[in-house]
This record gives C-alpha cells, structure tokens and sequence, in this order.
C-alpha cells in the first residue's frame, strides 16, 4: 500500500516507521530543514530522540495536495490546530484520509469547538474520512511495544485500509463504525487526565485516582451519547482504554500538566515546560461548553477548565469536587 503520513511529530514518525517495514511509505515534514534532517540523519531527534528511522521509509516535503494523489491512504498527524488547514488542501484527495488528533477544534467565527468528522464535513465533504486513535504512547510503538488501536470511520473502505496499513509488527488495529464516540473518548480523556494528573501530585491516593477515572468514563460516556455515539464505544479501546492509559502512564502530557499544576506551576509554565502540545489544556473549555449546551452534566471537567482559567487552585478544585450534594450512581 502506498501510504502517506502527514506530519512529522512523535506520532506520526512513529506510526510511519512502524508501519514501514511492510508498506510504501512517505512521512511528510512541514520544514525543509527538518525534511532534510531526516533524511541524511534517518532519526527524529527532536521526537524520538535514539529511534533509528527505516531505511524505506521515504521522506517528503513540498505540496501535501500533489502527494496525496498518488497515494492509497492518507494519515494526517498534525495536532488538532492544523487539522483543519491540512483537510482543506486534501479536499479532493481520491485516497480514504485519516487523522491522528483528539481533541476538539477551538471555536472558529462565533462556532462551537468541533470533533475531527465535524471539521470534515465543514471544509472537505467529498472526503472518506475516519480517525486512527486508541491508548498508545509514541515511544513505545517506536519500539516495537505491543500496542493496540482504534480505526474508527463510518466508511468500510477507510476502515479496511486503515487495518491493512497498520495491522502487524506489534501493533493490533481493531475496526469499529462509531466514528464519533471514538473522537469523544480520544478528547475527553485529555481532560480527565489533568485532573488525575493533579490527584496523583496532591498525593491523593489511589482511591481517589480510582474514583476520578471511573467517575471521568461516566462523564465522557454521557457527552459522547449526547453527540451521537454509542455507549458500548466506550467501553472499549478508545474510550476506557485510552482514559486509563493517559491518566495513569507517565508519559503522558495531560497527566504532566496536572502534576505541575499540583507543585503550583503556573499553566504557562507548565505548558511551556512539555516541548509537546498537550491538547487537554486547548480542548477542556470547549468540551465544558459542549457539554453545558447539550445538558450533559461534567463536574470533573468543569472543575479542570476552572483550574486552567486560575479561577480555583488545585485544593480548591478538589473540595469543589468532593462537596457536592450526594447523587445516586447511574453511570
């Protein structure tokens, strides 16, 4: 298959260089320095520092629109900010496009926030959409760790190439037609992993941490229904799956912005301090917003945007939480 990686972040370097070995393909680079970095290099130092690149794997820099022609499937692995650009230049791409990003869209003109296959249907309706997602650390798929994973697209056709680009050397990919509650679970578990982040920085406990986890999954499940996906979604790989490895694993950076916020670093510095984009902080007040117009209950979620607009400090936010009037479990 001759497949097309489109952004040269961990991710998508990654994923490119996993799935090199048995297919045709070219990881494209934004910069022409770092185009050529990679190839006279084969490393990703920035990345994936110590990561030895394929020797197959192709790299690529110049007009996305002209290379997407002359391929089978299209991997978009820019962070949810350069979505939107990237699917208006593959608008007339005949080949099925996926994206790596989870998050929603920040508020365009007056707008809510918007899911990757709302962005799609906006700016590149003809395009066979669908979204890569699941628990997964770049590093670890790097290296050939065992990894599971999510192709999530109303389009058989999206779904099947997404299978035969990445099913193999280490990595399962399991195919599920609920679009939106994948992108759903793969937003809000940025979320909630700030708020376990902090939990685990205040020395909580892991009763606490349990309880932020399952409480959290509630809260995703009842949005992602609210948006029209199915609750079975989330129990699966995209949903449960994801949250607990981002709120638990320590290479996650939501989870990092939650325990620098806990040592009372300012968000900026917190942020700054990552060298990554960590796309709760960009999506949790549009996920409160979302949320509050569709009257879906989220007090954990709102409870982070709070933390994040410094209207609350971090043992604030946590008595916020524990003080609220008892309520009977229904998921």
């Amino acid at each position: 298959m001759k497949l097309l990686v489109l952004g040269a972040g961990a991710w998508g370097t990654a994923l490119a260089a996993s799935a090199a070995p048995r297919q045709d393909v070219t990881l494209w680079a934004r910069d022409a320095a770092q185009a050529q970095a990679l190839r006279t290099q084969r490393r990703n130092e920035r990345y994936l520092p110590g990561i030895e690149l394929p020797q197959s794997l192709r790299i690529a820099y110049g007009d996305p629109g002209a290379l997407a022609r002359g391929s089978e499937l299209v991997v978009v692995a820019t962070p949810m900010a350069g979505l939107r650009q990237m699917l208006a230049l593959l608008a007339d791409a005949p080949a099925p496009v996926a994206w790596l990003c989870k998050g929603f869209e920040a508020p365009v003109d007056g707008a809510p926030g918007l899911l990757g296959h709302e962005v799609q249907a906006r700016v590149a309706p003809q395009v066979r959409g669908g979204a890569l997602t699941g628990p997964s650390f770049a590093q670890e798929v790097a290296h050939r760790q065992p990894t599971a994973l999510v192709a999530a697209s109303p389009h058989a056709e999206v779904r099947d190439a997404l299978v035969a680009a990445f099913h193999g050397g280490g990595v399962r990919v399991y195919a599920n037609d609920d679009l939106v509650g994948a992108e759903v679970g793969g937003a809000v578990k940025n979320v909630l992993a700030i708020a376990c982040g902090l939990c685990d920085g205040l020395a909580l406990g892991l009763n606490a941490r349990a309880a932020l986890v399952t409480r959290g999954l509630a809260e995703m499940t009842r949005l992602g229904v609210a948006l029209g996906g199915r609750a079975e979604t989330f129990m699966g790989l995209s949903g449960l799956g994801d949250l607990v490895l981002t709120a638990t694993g320590d290479l996650s950076r939501n989870r990092k912005v939650g325990l620098l916020l806990a040592q009372g670093r300012t968000l900026a510095d917190a942020v700054a301090s990552l060298g990554h984009v960590a796309e709760g902080v960009y999506c949790a007040r549009t996920v409160a917003a979302r949320a509050a117009s569709l009257g879906v209950d989220m007090p954990i979620s709102r409870a982070v945007v709070d933390l994040l607009d410094g209207r609350v400090q971090p043992a604030e936010a946590v008595a916020q939480l524990m003080g609220r009037d008892p309520a009977t479990e229904r998921g």
